[in-house]
Order: structure tokens, then C-alpha cells, then sequence
């Protein structure tokens, strides 16, 4: 007998539903969320196992690399998709979720998510270690600012370089203010060498990757952006045109038709946030100081037409397809259109 099973991930237990021919539940269980109790499980089923479905999340990934290297058919299913379906159902619990997995997975309704090599796990991870220390420090340092300012005491615009000293100027005279001020410019210093030694790890590896060069022969593309678009996209090959990064990556207008109704609204924001983030990014520097080019010359004739902002994200969006292209091709970036469409032609 051929069976579907699905799995709710959570992280100490895993509810797991065996879905059998025409969708009758032959087994309904609780394990614990690792892959060596799933696969044990798996193999004590009298049954032939088609494929094991699981919702994309923090513990996924690592479950599905168990399951997939034990000979087993695992699927990653998208977590948007699945949660619209599985709101139709009027008491939640971890076993209908199971259930509902195991069905939506029967039907094919469901949407596959691509699983990324070990490698660029790790880069997110360093990655993201990266931005929650840029995100505390940002935090740090506008806290002196708010507490300062009610004293009347303004610590204007100032460099990085400058900033302590600044602080400590405004502060000077007032024991309680350079109580509450000290801590603060202690935790700062300490994050700012922990920050240049991250940036100093990126850089490093940027340089010696060679698709990483590669990317950063495009303006306003640095080791962050590079190492975030390999990261995310993992293996160029699993998009089957460069046009289709724009949408994975929700840099595209939603759209919402219902009989005469059609509305062409703001970009979907689906996929990756980091990823979108730093093509949005790498737009803006083109735009405001990137070296002169076709893809900078054309964001600019748009922001004409229709507003510096949607140009900005029409503009990331076409870096996207463009980065891909590039690393599909080998290729440098093309500074004038005469330039990339002679190398498309020859």
C-alpha cells in the first residue's frame, strides 16, 4: 500500500500523520524532532512510502537533509500556501496540521521549496550574525540621542569617529548623565570591534570566492550583497530563466482580479526578506553614486516617468535578473548596452 506522510515540525516534537489510499489516516504518532526518530519510524511503516511533506521552517531543512540522505522521497513545502489551506480548518492542533500536510501533499496542491546546500546555511547564518549586531548598534546609539534631547542637549549629526567623544562633551558636568552614558559607550565600543571583525571575515571570504568577484564587477554589488545573493539563490540552475528571480524574490506589483475588479497594488514581498533587502540596497547606491552605465541610465528615465521610488524597486529587481544571468554566464558585468547585447549575440 502506498502512503503519503506529513509532518507538523515544532521543536521537541514532530506530529506525523500516514495518509493511505483514498485519504483514510492509517497512523497518527508524536516523535521527537529528530531525524534519526523519523527515519527509524519510517522504516518500522509496513507500507511503501511515497513522499513525506513537511512545512518550510527553522528545524526543515535539517529534517529534510536526514530523511532525503536516508533514501527517502521529502518534499519542502511553502509555508504561505500551506497556512492559507490550513486556515480553513476550525480547531488548530500540531495532528490536524499533520493531517492537512499529509492531504495538501496527496492532492499536489502545494507548492516546493528549493532545500540550500549545508555551505550557504552557513553564510546566512554569519550573514544574519552580521545584521543583529548592526541592528543592536543602530539601537545603541540613537538611545543617547532620545535621553539627551530631553535635557535640551542635542547630539546632531557626527561621524562614527566622533561619536563618543560627542556624547561625552554634552555630558560633561552631569554625574547622573555620565552614569547613564558610560554603559552605553562601553557596549557601543564593544560592538563595534565585534562588527569590524564580522565585516573583515565577509570581505575575506568575498575575495576569495570567485562568483563572488564575479557579482561585484556590477556597481553598487560589495562582499554583503554578493555573498547575500549566492546565499539565498544557492544554485542558479533551479530557476529556468533569469526573469524568474524578480518575482521568487516578491520584487513584483500583486495583483488581484476578481470579475471586473483588477488591481495592480504593491509588490508581493514574498521569498526572501534579506535578499530583497539588499538588492534594494545595491539599487540605491547605483542610483546615487554608482558609476555611469545602461541599467543606471534606464532606472533614471524611469524615475522620470514614474517616481525615484518605483524606479529604485524596478531597478533591484532588474539587478536580481541581471546578477543571475551573470553567474549563469560567466561574465562580468557589461557597462554599456552596446557591450551586453554584442556578447548575447556572439
Amino acid at each position: 500500500m502506498e502512503v503519503y506522510i506529513g509532518l507538523d515540525v515544532s521543536l521537541a516534537s514532530t506530529a506525523v500523520c500516514v495518509l493511505g489510499e483514498k485519504g483514510k489516516i492509517m497512523t497518527e504518532v508524536r516523535v521527537a524532532s529528530a531525524p534519526e526518530v523519523l527515519i527509524s519510524f519510517m522504516h518500522e511503516l509496513p507500507c511503501e512510502i511515497v513522499t513525506i511533506g513537511l512545512e518550510a521552517g527553522p528545524l526543515s531543512q535539517w529534517l529534510h537533509k536526514g530523511l532525503t540522505n536516508a533514501g527517502f522521497e521529502a518534499v519542502l513545502m511553502e509555508s504561505r500556501r500551506v497556512k492559507a489551506a490550513l486556515k480553513a480548518m476550525p480547531i488548530k492542533t500540531d495532528r490536524r496540521d499533520a493531517e492537512g500536510i499529509a492531504r495538501l501533499l496527496q492532492l499536489g496542491w502545494f507548492r516546493p521549496v528549493h532545500c540550500e546546500a549545508v555551505s550557504s546555511q552557513e553564510m546566512r547564518a554569519l550573514l544574519t550574525s552580521r545584521k543583529s549586531i548592526l541592528d543592536v548598534l543602530i539601537k545603541i546609539e540613537l538611545s543617547p540621542r532620545g535621553v539627551l534631547r530631553n535635557f535640551g542637549l542635542k547630539l546632531g549629526a557626527v561621524s562614527k569617529g566622533r561619536y563618543e567623544a560627542r556624547v561625552r562633551e554634552l555630558t560633561a558636568g552631569n554625574a547622573m548623565l555620565e552614569a547613564a552614558a558610560e554603559p552605553i559607550l562601553r557596549a557601543r565600543a564593544a560592538l563595534r570591534c565585534e562588527l569590524a571583525e564580522i565585516e573583515k571575515l565577509v570581505r575575506k571570504l568575498a575575495s576569495q570566492d570567485p562568483v563572488s568577484r564575479l557579482l561585484m564587477t556590477m556597481p553598487g554589488v560589495g562582499p554583503v550583497v554578493a555573498l547575500t545573493f549566492m546565499s539565498a539563490i544557492d544554485d542558479p540552475e533551479r530557476f529556468r530563466r533569469s526573469k524568474d528571480v524578480g518575482p521568487w524574490v516578491g520584487l513584483t506589483p500583486g495583483r488581484n482580479q476578481s470579475g471586473e475588479r483588477d488591481i495592480v497594488g504593491a509588490i508581493t514581498k514574498a521569498g526572501d526578506a534579506g535578499l530583497r533587502t539588499a538588492l534594494y540596497q545595491a539599487a540605491t547606491v547605483m542610483l546615487n553614486r554608482g558609476a555611469p552605465n545602461w541599467l543606471k541610465a534606464w532606472a533614471l528615465r524611469l524615475a522620470v516617468l514614474r517616481g525615484r521610488k518605483r524606479a529604485t524597486i524596478a531597478l533591484a529587481r532588474r539587478i536580481g535578473v541581471v546578477l543571475h544571468r551573470m553567474w549563469r554566464d560567466g561574465t562580468e558585468f557589461r557597462f554599456t548596452r552596446e557591450e551586453a547585447m554584442a556578447f548575447r549575440t556572439a
